[in-house]
This record gives structure tokens, sequence and C-alpha cells, in this order.
């Protein structure tokens, strides 16, 4: 089913799982998440490696979980490391197994690079990649959208505008970058109507589990901590579990407001652990995703 169709019926939980290094890991990422499907999320994704390096093993989950057809799954796909040709393979190939939802990004570059640079005969940027998979495929088109605005972007104004530009060539609904301060989601949302997005825009949580790995997350994609929560994190810089029972207070307080807000749905990045989405969507308690049988 199309997740543009299931948006129309429902508000939606799902989660986001990242390919292992080596293939020995994929029994544990479908471990993983058999345990969050307790809690029927109305569809889950699987990312492609940093840089597209783990590309093979994402496309093999997604079909696997496809094939499982107990499970919605949107299939990530970037322009990093292949040819328009090698691209478009891979959605064939997607298509012919009945994956029917794709989230189309330009990918972050590989390992050691600080610019992207596009394969040669490759894609330049996300709008070039959804608007081929409109045209050739009838897939539904997800995008990314960054209520900070995106490392690249030389400002909020020209942020939204590339955001619209996706719209335009066939995203039918967004998907946040990871944030911590819901009034930076809230503010994005009130740029995007001005700017006349009207598609879905889902929040992406992604819960803490150490101050050192947020650190990390947030130094890289550009995403900032709130002082109040930084300073909390300090406090646990050196014990991983106090910091990740934090974590899970403050995405549950964010997915509360958000929830309370109207937001058509909550993207949780779940980093292949299922101890904080599980307890989040515990504390959150939505009649649909209780995890009771």
């Amino acid at each position: 089913m199309r997740i543009r169709d299931i948006l129309k019926e429902t508000r939606t939980i799902s989660c986001e799982f990242f390919p292992p290094r080596q293939a020995e890991g994929i029994p544990d990422v479908l471990r993983t998440m058999k345990t969050l499907k307790e809690y029927r999320p109305d569809f889950v994704s699987i990312t492609y490696g940093a840089g597209g390096s783990t590309r093979a093993f994402t496309e093999q989950i997604t079909l696997e979980v496809k094939a499982q057809a107990d499970l919605e799954v949107m299939a990530h796909l970037t322009c990093v490391g292949q040819s328009q040709e090698e691209v478009h393979g891979v959605l064939e190939r997607l298509d012919e197994a009945g994956v029917e939802n794709i989230i189309a990004l330009r990918g972050d570059p590989p390992r050691g690079q600080t610019d992207f640079v596009p394969a040669e005969g490759g894609f330049k940027h996300a709008t070039e990649l959804i608007e081929h998979i409109r045209s050739n495929f009838q897939f539904g088109i997800a995008a990314a959208c960054y209520p900070e605005g995106h490392t690249e972007s030389t400002d909020l104004g020209a942020d939204i505008e590339y955001t619209k530009l996706k719209v335009n060539n066939g995203a039918e609904f967004l998907i946040t970058q990871l944030f911590y301060d819901n009034r930076d989601f809230f503010d994005f949302l009130e740029r995007a109507d001005k700017a006349g997005i009207d598609v879905p825009i889902i929040p992406g949580l992604l819960p803490i589990l150490s101050t050192a790995q947020i650190r990390r997350f947030t130094s890289m994609c550009g995403a900032k901590l709130t002082p109040d929560l930084d300073r909390q994190l300090e406090k646990f810089a050196d014990d991983d579990d106090a910091a990740r029972e934090l974590g899970v207070e403050h995405a549950t307080k964010q997915a509360e407001e958000l929830w309370k807000s109207g937001v058509p749905g909550i993207h949780f990045y779940v980093l292949n652990k299922s101890y904080s989405v599980s307890k989040i969507l515990q504390n959150l308690g939505l009649p649909d995703h209780s995890g009771q049988q």
C-alpha cells in the first residue's frame, strides 16, 4: 500500500533501521524489527549506509521485509556512487518485488569526503532522482526535509525553496531530519505553509543513546541540542545508561507535544536498538500502537 494512502486513513508511527556493515549482521536487524513489530508500525524503512557503502544490504533487507507481507516497507535510494542506469536498475528490482514506496535522497558524501560529487552519469540532486522516479515508475515518493536547514543551504529561505522543488517534482510527503527542539519543527511548518507546500510533513525523532553519540550526530547533520538538554547530557557523559533514559524522557515529551499538535505521524530513527523506541511507544500509549495483542 502506498504510504500516501495510509496517511489519508490514519496518523502513522514508523521506524527506520540501518543496514549492517557485514551480511552476517542482517539477522540482528530483522530481530530488532520483529521486536518493534509488536507496536504495529504503519511502515518501516531501511537506510542506505553512509555514502552508499552498504546499499546491497539495504536492498536485501527491504526485499526480505516486503516478502513477509506483514510490514509495509519504504525503500531508501540515494544518488551516491551510482550512475542513472544503476539507480534505474535498483528501481526496477524494487518494482518487480512489489515494493511500493521510495524515499529519494541525494545522500551524504562517502567517508573521507567533505563534498558531494555525483558519480559519472549520476544524479546531482534529490530533485532529479524524484523526477526520474515519477516519470518512469508508479512508486509512492517521499523526500527529506530539514527543520533547522540543510548544512549546505545558504539560509532557511533557500532551504524551503529547495524543499518545495522536491514536492513540485513529485514528493508526496516529507520526513524531517532529527531535531530536539519542537519549536524548530513548528517554525519549519510555518515556512512550508507560506511557501505553498501542502503535503504531509512527518517529524523524525532520534532517541539519544549516549552523550558522545548524539554530539557526534548533531555535529555532522547540523541539528542542535537545546542548552538545557546539553547541560543534562554533560552530567551523563560517562554514563550511557543514564543518557539513554534521559533520551527516552526527552523524546517522549517531544512526541507527546507533536502528537497533540496534530502531526500526520512520527518517524523514529531506531539505530537498530529497540529499547528506547519501545519505551517511548509504551509511554505514549497510542491506541493503535500500544503493543497489546
